[in-house]
């Protein structure tokens, strides 16, 4: 609460101050557009200064609680502030003092205020950046901090990235194979599946086609004709008759089967 009070104490004196330096800034012929004057750069670098201590200042156990207040008022920028400070907290140590600031104009049309700032473990570059709003007033855009890190800290932090990296590819491969060498177990248990199962019975063979009845031999006319002309002689001979009146029919023979069941 008090932080935010002071900030608006800031603010406003910045805001006056800003209004005031511009319209006097427009009629000054030897003041360039795109430089911010003396006055300006201190005014900006206050109001940044200002909030990098009273950021720093935040317990450890509170930073979490203002992060979560921010973001349901919609502060974005100061929600942005407090994670960039939270995620370096534990490296930076206690704040020290402002070693050096500057201020300029942006590009786009707004301000940059850099302060390098001494802690108690490492040297920090914060970085406040703002909009220029209604007569050029600065509108806060966004907060960061960046520590500065030893070539030893660079690359040990490099090796412990590359380690996990390549420690989550090789835990990677292991699960693969894992699941690889579980295949056979699943074969195995398929098979004992199938043994286990009851065996159907065998399909009865297909009766075998009914064999056709062999065709009845044909009777042998000829023999027949003979026997007729035998039998005639024996009648003609018997009764002294001619015999060319006796009509002899031929006789088929039955099959077995009738004359048995006769």
């Amino acid at each position: 609460m008090y932080m935010k009070q002071n900030i608006k104490r800031l603010w406003l004196m910045v805001c006056v101050a800003f209004s005031l330096l511009a319209l006097s800034a427009c009629s000054a012929a030897d003041i360039e557009a795109e430089e911010l004057n003396e006055q300006q750069s201190e005014l900006l670098c206050d109001i940044t200064e200002e909030i990098l201590v009273e950021c720093t200042k935040i317990p450890a156990d509170e930073i979490e609680k203002k992060e979560a207040l921010a973001v349901k008022y919609k502060d974005s920028v100061g929600a942005a502030l407090y994670s960039s400070w939270k995620g370096v907290m534990n490296d930076t140590g206690a704040f020290a003092e402002v070693v050096s600031r500057t201020a300029r104009i942006t590009e786009d049309g707004g301000y940059e205020c850099i302060i390098e700032a001494s802690f108690a473990n490492r040297m920090v570059t914060f970085k406040a950046f703002y909009e220029s709003g209604a007569n050029g007033v600065p509108v806060p855009a966004s907060y960061s901090f960046t520590p500065e890190y030893s070539t030893g800290e660079k690359l040990a932090k490099a090796g412990m990235n590359t380690l996990m990296g390549m420690g989550t590819v090789f835990m990677v491969l292991v699960f693969i194979s894992l699941i690889i060498s579980c295949f056979k177990f699943i074969n195995n248990f398929e098979n004992r599946a199938r043994a286990a199962a009851p065996q159907a019975a065998p399909a009865p063979a297909p009766a075998p086609a009914p064999v056709p009845a062999a065709a009845e031999e044909e009777e042998n006319l000829a023999d027949d004709l003979e026997l007729v002309a035998v039998i005639t002689a024996a009648i003609a001979a018997f009764g002294n008759t001619s015999a060319d009146g006796l009509v002899v029919r031929s006789i088929k023979r039955a099959p077995g089967a009738k004359w048995k069941r006769a």
